[in-house]
């Protein structure tokens, strides 16, 4: 333990001398550190592979699902799209330095605010090695430090993406110590990096609820919390019932392990015989497990469905991670919306309808972090939102709220522009 605490405070004093030159540096610099990274990752491709599938052995032969198997899993795809990711992050305007919300005074003084780096950020994750790079490459271009406490599942995986990380910042003339790995997988780790207050400006959790409930209780550092993915599509009397059911698929089926996949579906009662037979069809050739209300299952098996599991109390607030879907059928939109805002986690949830009013209803009342209009929730994604990645989705409304991007990770001071005004 007193190992432990001397090495996680020796990260801290690195991070904060780091964040102080991030804080400095020019947006070029911080590009050109990012670019490096994309073409070492490129280029490294094979090793990476190679890494991680040490991680995925060690997580297989310990008996972790296919779900957890699938967020571990360094595939092709996923290291495109991190090289995607760090360009694209290149590319994103840089808000450091920013001045905005200037307005002159009585006083004669103008007064405006900048936006300026956090400083040093404490990011804890599972499974997700991609994270990794994310992070980085957010926390680079905010001209933030950060300290990154991945799972012990992938740490071959992170260990290879923060060597390559620390080499393009290196080859850009910043510091290796504004992005760092944990390298221990001691849990306590965690206990002394949410606790270093003096080191530490602000905590970004990516985990389960036990991850969660654990810094709750005890961290020191403010936190900007990722919590479950309870996440509804509600079809509306109003819906187009062809859309609805490509949306509705799209959000479920197309992946099953991401927090942004729809958990549970919602439907008007005077639309249900029309869009669930042929929805539930497609699940069900899908091998999803459909859990429904009375109402539901008295739709589905008078048109000769079978196996269908009874959705209890527990089914309407679990996030299953997996090819398993409730079901309910409501009367009315307000109906709908009850249950999401008393039922979900506040993540992202959407309407698929064809009713302008009924859209703005649904948008203003529904109290979560992203809210659709005929779309998949699987778009609730800091890449598909233009943030060119993203640290995690707060489901927090302070201080920041949806897919942390560069924004997310910075904060706002004011600034005085005067000539020679003194107060009187």
């Amino acid at each position: 333990m007193t190992d432990v605490k001397i090495y996680m405070q020796d990260l801290g004093r690195r991070a904060r001398l780091a964040s102080r030159a991030m804080a400095r540096a020019n947006t070029a610099t911080k590009n050109a550190a990012l670019l490096k990274m994309a073409d070492l990752i490129d280029a490294q491709t094979e090793h990476l592979k190679l890494e991680n599938a040490k991680d995925v052995a060690n997580a297989s032969a310990k008996g972790m699902d296919s779900a957890f198997i699938d967020r571990l899993t360094l595939s092709d795809k996923a290291i495109a799209s991190m090289v995607a990711g760090l360009r694209q992050v290149a590319e994103l305007p840089d808000p450091i330095g920013q001045m905005m919300n200037f307005k002159p005074l009585p006083s004669g003084i103008n007064v405006g605010q900048m936006r300026v780096p956090l400083g040093v950020i404490g990011i804890i994750y599972e499974s997700r090695p991609n994270v990794t790079i994310d992070a980085a490459a957010l926390c680079i271009k905010s001209g933030n430090a950060t300290i990154l406490r991945g799972g012990s599942e992938a740490l071959h995986s992170n260990q290879a993406l923060a060597s390559i990380v620390q080499s393009g910042l290196l080859s850009a003339g910043l510091p290796a110590d504004a992005v760092q790995v944990v390298n221990t997988t001691d849990r306590a780790a965690v206990g002394e990096l949410i606790t270093m207050t003096e080191y530490v400006d602000v905590i970004v959790p990516r985990g389960g609820k036990s991850l969660i409930e654990r810094l709750m209780n005890d961290a020191r550092v403010p936190m900007i919390k990722h919590l479950d993915g309870i996440c509804h599509s509600y079809i509306d009397v109003d819906a187009d019932v062809s859309k609805a059911i490509k949306v509705c698929d799209n959000a479920k089926t197309q992946r099953y392990a991401p927090c942004n996949t729809m958990e549970t579906l919602l439907v008007h009662a005077q639309v249900a015989a029309e869009v669930l037979p042929t929805l539930c069809k497609i699940y069900q050739e899908k091998a999803v497990e459909l859990r429904v209300d009375s109402a539901t299952r008295a739709t589905l098996e008078s048109v000769g469905f079978k196996d269908l599991a009874t959705a209890t109390e527990a089914d309407w607030c679990t996030e299953y991670l997996a090819p398993i879907l409730s079901i309910k059928t409501v009367q009315t939109v307000d109906e709908a919306i009850e249950h999401i805002n008393h039922y979900g986690s506040a993540h992202t949830d959407a309407i698929i309808t064809e009713n302008y009013s009924t859209a703005q209803k649904f948008l203003r009342e529904v109290d979560s972090s992203s809210v659709m209009v005929n779309a998949s929730t699987r778009f609730a994604d800091g890449f598909e939102y233009g943030l060119g990645a993203e640290i995690g989705i707060s489901n927090d409304k302070l201080h920041a709220r949806g897919p942390v991007g560069l924004d997310g990770l910075t904060s706002l001071k004011y600034i005085v522009l005067g000539d020679g005004h003194i107060r009187t």
